[in-house]
């Protein structure tokens, strides 16, 4: 018998950044992201049931050091790697 540690559930909405929408559990696992049938590596934060990710938008940071993010919609699915 051997111990496989649980994944939780993925939520329907996850942020990479702290705040409400942040699960630190589940980035204890490798996460991938389908938007639109391509893999997406750049996803900052992704809502399944409205159908859109955010992704940086170029060089650009915000006044906290953070990347802008722009919405894309699309078809995402999202799932353990």
């Amino acid at each position: 018998m051997t111990d496989t540690p649980q994944r939780p559930a993925l939520p329907d909405r996850l942020s990479v950044h702290p705040g409400p929408h942040h699960v630190p559990a589940v980035f204890e696992h490798d996460i991938g992201i389908v938007f639109n049938g391509k893999e997406r590596f750049d996803v900052e934060e992704y809502c399944v049931s409205e159908g859109w990710i955010k992704v940086p938008a170029g060089k650009t940071k915000d006044r906290k050091g953070r990347p802008l993010l722009i919405q894309l919609k699309g078809t995402v699915e999202a799932f353990y790697k």
